[in-house]
């Protein structure tokens, strides 16, 4: 009490009624002192309130637990446990958590959250499987694990009880558990047990479930389930049981209800073919659908539910016939539900003839109308002496019909469960079982009939013996630790199971009511009230009524009507109904009434009626099924719940209570009213009062010291922490009685837990505030040193700054001072200077005036004489040419008047002849005289001409100047005249300008003006422009930015386009490699299935009789190509003979089914393959042609060069192979007459031959070598024939001076064309000779072929058995043909191999003689030539090894053996170099190559692949033996590729490498074999690493503290979770790491290649990354601030470790990310919106389902960290609403990347390769 009122003080938190939430929070806002009667409270709406306390108890309120105990997993892990405390924390995970799960104790309580959520997949079931409950958080799962788990461990059987209301999920959780165990266990044969254990749901749920107002899918009926498993817990079968079906349901159902769902799946499947006879309609148009008026429920399609249900029966085997029967029964029962009964009178009634219902009823039921009619409205009744028939009224008539169709839906019923458990029982014996009861919860409504008092009665009983468990598991706890056990009281309900199944109980009289002639339900209830009120205080009577009684459960009060209590419990039905349709000629029908014997009324003829017929009464005894059918339903109901209780006792419960949060449907909504009605109802709260009466609180030493060690002081640790946790808790609890020490725990009272954590809170809180005085003594301290320093520091500068002020003052007056002095000169001098500069100015200025005056007075005086000089002379000159005009026009007129004169006179004088004569008088004297004047003149004019001539020259040229200057002065008189008259145009024309230009002055003005106007409209329109210009440029600009950024944005696109193809086409070929190596999985899987089966079968049969057993000689050597086990082949063909004895103990479904799978998946393998081959053919038709193109270049002599070696070469093999033959020939007629192979006579021959064999090669290849020499010569002789003239060649016989030289070379000429034509023929013969025999073989093929299409033709129309009998005679007969023909080609070689004997012989001795002349003819001179020469045996040189191993036929198998099958790896790994194994085969198949011997090949192939599968199947657990054949397999893949003589694979080969290569076979389609068991190979080792990984993970990467002392330990509850401290054997980071270098060193020592290493490496981080994380959303628990800081700095292990390796460019450290994202956001603030942003971009590799959930999952350890807030929850959701991702929430585990094997060449030679002795390995022989 002191400890309690210590902590009732101010701001304690309490827990007040409340009538709307039941309870509601409040806060003390004042101490509670004792004796207080009233609180003061404080709500959390913010209202105050006072709260009195009851004045009789003085009951405190309930204390409200700390923050960081709310929403716990395990509500026992509550410090205060009661009701308000399991109700909360119920609340805050179902609405804030989204959590629909918590343990309370040992009881999983599930709330219904009415949606579906994905926490059902299988990779859920796969986390949750091996998991200890407490580890993980609170699901069905781990519920059902327990109990496998504890089956598995106890050798117990063990059930799962599932109850609830109504609608709470309990059918969905009993599903979810089955599907859980078919999941995890599997199966033991390939039966599909569990797919038919997962079948029987949709077939119970659709005829035993309904619709009703609280659940749409409602289980109307219970069950229990029990799921057989064999001795390795493998599902072999199971078997249902049934309770209490509500048939009433058939007939009738309450509003807003329907009736069974099968009902209305037949009504929404009538338009199938199947369904037309039935004639079935609408669910609206049948009586017994129609009721409920809502024959619909959202979301459901009947339809579709009707095929799944087909689909469950035919699964269960039940067949298509047999269906149809079950519907034909149900369309019956709902036609015979439309069959309207008319009254007749007031006693009885009939049904009209001809009724269309009931004419369909009849038909489907084979019955006739006229019996079936008639009985319905009559009844028969017996006495002791006679039997009456007496007809019954409407009423009566109806309910018998509605009895007859309940009974008929009953016998149904139980026929379908028969059937179900006869299809779920399994022949194997079973070892042990777990049970799942999916059964009603306590129910009460207004209405309570005999169907809730059984609920109620049955859930009594349940939870007694659920009471009784929980007290003896805590009583087994308190004896395991050794804690006195004190006694417990807790509520027991035996007092009220005895008022109803004890003697004179309430099901006693009822049923004693019901053997009474006169019973009624009056009168059986004033029986109840004589026996039991104020008897039994569990039983009362109402006040208002008669009818009815209230019994007190241990739930709560229900009210019971008795009215039908009789007619329920009596369940009667006509009996003449039965017999009639017991005479059905429906076989379902009779099968369903089967056992029924007479049914009968327990309650004898009733009283009055008219009789209508009499008969004799029956004589015969009831039979057994008779007594059966008279049990009442009360008591069958009474002993199968017995047996059902005597089943659970005997095994171990698992309780899973089902909740229903509301009653309208709606998703996660919290009705506190109703919750804690059902949790009072289902057992929760005294699972709680229980706990809470003991110890409920349970902390391990290590955990109470973990969490409270800040409570201990130094003094107090001692190295004993069992001692120093008693020690301090004697100090810190003073009442003893408050807790208890056990062995391994201490147990704690309810509430000091709490107590505990509040001293623990008040001494953080007061560390926190000694921490925060230090820190803030020491911040103030701080900033008092910082404020001193800095006003030392201020007071310096200020005092520095006032002295420079002051100095600054100074120097400035000092500076002014000055300043002043020069400024005042400089204004004086200026103002003197400006003075002096005007005076000079002025000065200047006149004198220049005057200085211009007289200038301009003397320029004017000069002017004025010049212009009177011009003046003057002008008027001069003009007076001069008017004088000299004057005086030229008069002597004009003088001369032209004396001219006149003169003519006249002339004139005159012509006219007179005497004139004349007087004229020509001395004319003839004067003609003489002028004669010699004349000749005088003529010789003067001679001189004179000459003289002229000169003249004349010089006059021309004077004259040519003279006219040039006269053409000149006329060109300028006429240009002066022009110029007069041009003067007076242009005078003319100057005004006429003038006027122009006046009006051009006026034009201008106004066109300036207009121009003005137009320069400033054009400047607008310019600046306009340019703006818009500018804006356009602008605009261009941005548009080509825009496009610039387009194409950028295109470009990224484009590329980011391309990356996503690129990627998605890496997945997609990732995905095609998955799902291809998933298949060869499939294969794997199936291979070894069916020789686990073959074994078994080969066990299973007896031993045949010794005798003679023929071997089938029909098994082909092809055969030997398939990759199955050679031994398994071995064992088949052994057992082909006892085949009729094994054929009883095949099952042949399976074997089918496993032969199908195995054919589709070889043809898919081979479809694959063909492809390939496809490709590979294109390829080389590619390469032959342009080999064909090369070829073609070539010259003649190449053609015939390369003609001759392939045909050298050809006959060469040949000759080889013949030998061979001959040597196994001799070898194989050892012991026909010949020497043995032992004896010296056989080794010499064999040497012989030998020797001649190689002394043959050599001469054949000496011939070759002459041979194309001699060819040579004579194709360049012709050529040199042919090109060279005839002239040439004359002269290169003249130079032959020798005519012997000619002879001798026509001689050789000559022989060499006899030689090439001799050798031309013979292989003209050849080639004929070969063609003929191809033509031979192509025909021979092609009737082999035609023969062989029509075998198969006619192998098609035959049946498979005769199909195979007549593939095996034909088989025999072509091996039989191919016996004889190779029996005639051994003989033709025993006839060449005599013959080369021959030849042999003669070679040798020509031999010998021209050894002997060549010593002859190099005899020296000092030799002497008569000395007889010996022949010598030269021995041959010793050949260079091959690299290649021999090894005969018979040491196969001792090969394999040695190097595979008895090798240690580990042997190999450490001494020798690493893939030797893989070396040494690929040089014994180097060899078979060499030799050209394909079936040595084969076989060694096949005996390899085989022998490592059968040690991986030996040893597929041990890591290093699997690690060791990956490396050797894919060692042997490489060597076939570098060795293959690809180009592709030749690049980094050396010469001898190349040289290596194998010559005669192409083995690309081992390769893929190969290939594809190297990833077989693979997945074993990721699938071993795998298991040996898994438990260290979980436990060394998120429950040990690498960290110490970051992670505090939160109070547990009941269910134990694994502690984070590690002890001895807890894995930690360190083992995880040691286990990684395990593997890597382990890989790397077997010569792994590095790119497979950093995919084996890459898988194992990503299985750690899943799996931690996986765990992280499933626990609770880890999702803290501090778990995530101990997984980032556990992942920055896992990279370090990374970078040690050199491994971090291998991708694994990508698979970590979702991880490394979930840590961080453990870690990052979860509060505002930035928040938001930065988690949705921080987080981009988790889905939004897993960041949610690890957001709802956010615990606080301490009190200081906050919760995370439901509105940034649903921000987050918003943020994340557009991605588009996977809903999953957990990674798949099982998800391994598929593998690929780069080409890695050896750098090993091969003819280094040693064998090692310590391999047993001597019978190989080095070549």
């Amino acid at each position: 009490v002191r400890q309690e009122l210590s902590l009732l003080l101010y701001y304690a938190r309490v827990w007040i009624p409340d009538v709307e939430e039941v309870w509601k929070s409040a806060e003390l806002t004042k101490d509670y002192k004792q004796g207080d009667t009233v609180l003061h409270l404080h709500l959390e709406d913010g209202t105050e309130l006072e709260h009195k306390l009851d004045p009789k108890t003085k009951n405190l309120p309930h204390l409200r637990n700390p923050d960081i105990l709310v929403g716990e997993n395990d509500l026992t892990a509550l410090s205060y446990l009661h009701e308000p405390a399991v109700l909360h924390n119920l609340k805050v995970r179902f609405i804030d958590s989204k959590l629909i799960y918590t343990y309370c104790g040992i009881v999983l309580v599930a709330i219904n959250p009415y949606e579906n959520l994905p926490i059902y997949g299988t990779d859920i079931i796969n986390a949750y499987s091996g998991q200890n409950m407490g580890d993980m958080d609170p699901h069905i799962f781990a519920v059902a694990e327990e109990a496998y788990k504890q089956m598995a461990r106890d050798e117990r059987n063990q059930s799962i009880i599932v109850s609830g209301e109504s609608g709470a999920g309990k059918t969905v959780s009993a599903k979810y558990a089955m599907r859980y165990f078919a999941t995890v266990s599997g199966s033991a044969s390939e039966a599909n047990v569990e797919e038919k254990v997962l079948a029987s749901n949709p077939i119970m749920e659709s005829i035993g479930n309904a619709k009703t107002t609280r659940n749409d899918n409602s289980s109307r009926f219970g069950k229990y389930i029990e799921i057989g498993f064999d001795k390795k817990y493998h599902i072999i079968g199971a078997n249902m049981r049934t309770y209490l079906l509500e048939k009433s349901r058939v007939v009738f159902q309450a509003d807003e209800e329907r009736n069974y769902h099968i009902f209305y799946q037949l009504c929404g499947s009538t338009h199938l073919p199947e369904f037309k006879d039935l004639k079935l309609g609408p669910a609206d148009s049948f009586h017994y659908t129609k009721q409920g008026r809502n024959p619909v429920i959202d979301g459901v399609d009947d339809a579709k539910e009707m095929f799944t249900t087909r689909n469950a029966f035919s699964l269960l085997g039940i067949n298509e016939s047999y269906q149809i029967g079950i519907f034909q029964v149900l369309a019956a029962i709902l036609h015979l539900g439309n069959v309207e009964v008319k009254d007749r009178d007031s006693d009885s009634s009939n049904i009209p003839p001809n009724n269309s219902h009931l004419t369909i009823f009849c038909d489907l039921m084979g019955v006739t109308y006229k019996d079936m009619s008639h009985w319905l409205c009559h009844k028969k009744l017996k006495t002791a002496t006679e039997t009456y028939i007496k007809p019954i009224p409407k009423l009566q008539a109806v309910n018998a019909r509605d009895a007859l169709s309940k009974h008929i839906y009953a016998k149904l019923f139980s026929w379908i469960v028969d059937h179900v458990n006869e299809a779920l029982h399994s022949t194997v014996k079973q070892h042990s079982f777990i049970g799942v009861l999916d059964i009603y919860g306590f129910e009460t409504f207004e209405i309570n009939s005999f169907e809730q008092f059984c609920i109620n009665y049955a859930n009594e009983k349940l939870q007694q013996q659920f009471n009784m468990h929980v007290f003896k598991l805590e009583q087994e706890e308190y004896m395991k630790e050794q804690i006195p056990w004190t006694l417990i009281d807790f509520y027991d309900n035996q007092p009220c199971i005895n008022l109803i199944e004890a003697k004179l109980g309430v099901l006693d009289l009822l049923d004693e009511e019901c053997r009474m002639p006169k019973g009624s339900d009056d009168t059986w209830a004033q029986k109840l009230y004589n026996t039991h009120l104020k008897k039994c205080v569990l039983f009362e009577k109402p006040r208002m009524s008669n009818k009815a009684f209230i019994i007190q459960h241990f739930a709560d009060k229900v009210e019971y009507q008795c009215e039908g209590f009789l007619e329920k419990n009596k369940d009667t039905v006509n009996e003449e109904q039965i017999n009639v349709l017991k005479a059905s000629k429906f076989d379902l029908l009779v099968e369903l009434f089967q056992g029924e014997g007479k049914v009968t009324s327990p309650t004898g003829p009733p009283p009055g009626g008219r009789t209508r017929l009499s008969i004799k009464p029956d004589k015969a005894r009831p039979s057994q099924s008779s007594k059966e059918h008279k049990m009442t339903v009360g008591l069958q109901f009474r002993n199968s719940l017995q047996l059902l209780m005597e089943t659970l006792n005997a095994t171990t419960p698992h309780y899973v209570r089902c909740i229903k949060p509301n009653d309208y449907k709606f998703p996660f909504t919290f009705d506190p009213k109703r919750a804690v009605q059902q949790l009072r109802a289902c057992g929760v709260l005294e699972t709680i009062r229980i706990s809470a009466a003991g110890f409920p609180s349970r902390w391990t030493y290590q955990e109470f010291f973990s969490r409270y060690r800040v409570l201990m002081k130094q003094k107090d640790v001692l190295t004993d922490k069992k001692l120093t946790c008693k020690n301090v808790l004697e100090k810190l609890v003073q009442d003893p009685d408050k807790y208890q020490f056990g062995k391994t725990k201490i147990f704690f009272r309810a509430g000091q837990v709490a107590y505990l954590e509040k001293l623990r809170a008040d001494k953080l809180r007061a560390a926190c505030i000694r921490i925060q005085k230090t820190i803030r003594c020491w911040l103030a301290r701080k900033k008092y040193l910082r404020m001193k320093s800095a006003a030392i520091s201020i007071q310096r500068y200020v005092r520095g700054y006032q002295a420079r002020c002051l100095a600054k003052f100074l120097r400035r007056t000092r500076a002014a001072i000055i300043i002043q002095k020069y400024q005042r000169m400089y204004v004086e001098r200026k103002r003197y200077k400006r003075q002096q500069a005007a005076a000079l100015a002025i000065q200047c200025i006149l004198r220049a005036y005057m200085a211009r005056q007289q200038y301009q007075a003397l320029l004017r005086e000069h002017k004025a004489i010049i212009i009177q000089k011009w003046v003057r002379g002008w008027l001069a000159r003009q007076w001069y040419k008017r004088s000299l005009a004057a005086i030229v026009y008069l002597q004009c007129c003088v001369r032209r008047m004396r001219a006149k004169r003169e003519l006249k006179k002339l004139k005159i004088e012509a006219r007179s002849v005497e004139h004349f004569k007087k004229l020509n008088i001395g004319m003839e004297n004067k003609i003489m005289q002028l004669q010699r004047k004349i000749d005088e003149q003529n010789k003067e004019n001679r001189a004179m001409s000459e003289r002229l001539s000169n003249l004349e020259i010089s006059h021309t040229a004077e004259s040519e100047r003279l006219r040039g200057e006269l053409n000149r002065l006329r060109g300028a008189e006429e240009e002066a005249r022009n110029n007069a008259n041009r003067i007076t145009t242009l005078l003319e024309e100057l005004a006429r300008l003038r006027k122009e230009l006046e009006a051009t002055r006026t034009e201008k003005k106004t066109i300036e003006d207009w121009a003005d106007t137009y320069r400033h409209e054009m400047e607008a329109m310019v600046s306009e422009l340019k703006d818009q210009n500018n804006l356009l440029k602008n605009e261009k600009n941005d548009l080509n930015r825009m496009i610039q950024e387009q194409g950028q944005l295109m470009a990224e696109k484009m590329q980011k386009a391309l990356e996503e193809e690129t990627k998605q086409l890496e997945n997609d070929l990732n995905e095609e490699r998955s799902r291809y190596q998933n298949l060869l999985t499939e294969h794997l899987r199936l291979e070894e299935r069916y020789e686990d089966l073959k074994e078994e079968v080969s066990l299973t049969v007896t031993v045949p009789k010794p005798g003679h057993r023929r071997t089938d000689s029909t098994h082909s050597s092809n055969e030997s190509e398939c990759t199955y086990n050679s031994e398994f082949a071995e064992s088949e063909e052994s057992s082909r003979g006892r085949e009729d004895v094994t054929k009883a103990a095949l099952d042949m479904s399976l074997f089918l089914k496993l032969q199908k799978r195995v054919t589709e998946l070889e043809q898919e393998k081979q479809s694959l393959q063909n492809e390939l081959d496809r490709k590979e053919e294109q390829f080389q038709r590619a390469r032959a042609r342009d080999d064909e193109d090369h070829k073609k270049a070539r010259g003649a002599e190449l053609e015939y060069e390369s003609l001759k070696r392939q045909e050298l070469e050809s006959e060469n093999k040949k000759l080889k192979h013949d030998l061979n033959q001959m040597r196994q020939s001799l070898t194989g007629n050892a012991g026909a007459g010949m020497a043995a192979p032992g004896s010296p006579a056989y080794k010499v021959l064999l040497d012989q031959l030998n020797s001649s064999n190689e002394e043959l090669e050599v001469r054949k290849e000496e011939v070759l070598i002459l041979r194309s020499q001699l060819v040579s010569q004579k194709e360049a002789m012709q050529h040199k024939e042919t090109m060279t003239e005839p002239i040439t060649y004359a002269e290169d016989l003249k130079n032959l001076n020798d005519a012997g030289e000619v002879t001798q070379a026509y001689m050789g000429l000559k022989e060499t064309n006899r030689l090439l034509e001799s050798q031309l023929q013979s292989q003209k013969k050849t080639y004929d000779n070969e063609v003929e025999a191809l033509r031979g073989e192509l025909q021979s093929m092609k009737e082999e072929n035609n023969r062989q299409q029509q075998l198969l033709a006619q192998n098609l129309q035959l049946p498979p058995e005769a199909r195979i009998e007549a593939s095996l005679q034909h088989e025999i007969t072509r091996l039989t043909n191919e016996n004889l023909d190779l029996m005639e080609q051994l003989e033709k070689q025993d006839k060449t191999v005599r013959k080369l004997k021959k030849q042999l012989k003669v070679f040798a001795k020509k031999i010998g003689e021209l050894e002997v002349g060549g010593q002859v003819e190099n005899v020296s001179p000092g030799q002497t030539v008569d000395e007889p020469i010996r022949p010598v045996n030269i021995p041959r040189k010793e050949k260079d090894f091959q690299g290649m191993l021999e090894y005969k036929r018979e040491d196969e198998l001792k090969l394999v053996k040695n190097l595979i099958l008895e090798l240690k790896p580990r042997g190999v790994a450490v001494n020798l170099i690493p893939g030797l194994p893989a070396y040494i085969l690929f040089m014994c198949l180097r060899h078979a190559d060499y030799l050209n011997d394909d079936q040595k090949v084969r076989t060694l192939l096949t005996s390899t692949i085989n022998s490592i599968k059968k040690i991986l199947k030996k040893k597929g657990d041990d890591f290093e033996t699997v690690s060791f054949w990956l490396s050797n397999t894919c060692r042997f893949l490489h060597c076939l590729k570098q060795y293959s003589g690809e180009e592709a694979f030749m690049k980094h080969n050396t010469q001898k490498q190349n040289d290596h290569c194998l010559t005669n076979f192409d083995l690309a389609e081992y390769r893929q074999v190969l290939s594809d068991l190297a990833i077989q190979i693979y997945q074993q080792l990721i699938k071993c690493m795998e298991n040996i990984l898994q438990p260290m993970i979980v436990s060394g990467m998120l429950e040990h503290e690498t960290i110490q002392g970051v992670s505090g330990v939160k109070p547990t509850g009941l269910r134990k979770r694994t502690s984070s401290i590690a002890d001895e054997g807890t894995y930690t980071l360190d083992s995880i790491l040691r286990q990684l270098n395990s593997f890597h060193s382990t890989m790397c020592q077997h010569g792994t290649d590095p790119e497979l290493i950093k995919q084996v490496v890459k898988q194992q981080f990503y299985i750690i990354g899943a799996v931690t994380l996986n765990n992280l959303l499933l626990r609770k628990d880890m999702c803290s601030w501090s778990k995530g800081m101990q997984i980032r700095y556990n992942v920055s292990q896992l990279e370090e470790w990374l970078r040690d390796k050199n491994l971090m460019t291998c991708g694994a450290k990508e698979t970590l990310e979702p991880l490394i994202q979930a840590a961080q956001l453990l870690q990052v603030k979860k509060k505002t919106d930035e928040d938001a942003e930065a988690i949705c971009s921080m987080c981009n590799a988790l889905t939004t389902a897993q960041i949610v959930k690890v957001l709802n999952l956010y615990t606080p350890v301490n009190e200081f960290e906050e919760r995370v807030s439901i509105t940034f929850i649903r921000t987050i959701q918003t943020r994340l609403r557009d991605r588009k991702e996977s809903p999953q929430l957990l990674m798949d585990t099982k998800m391994i990347y598929p593998v690929t094997f780069p080409f890695n060449p050896s750098t090993v030679a091969l003819e280094t390769i040693q064998l090692p002795s310590s391999l047993n390995l001597s019978f190989l022989t080095r070549v």
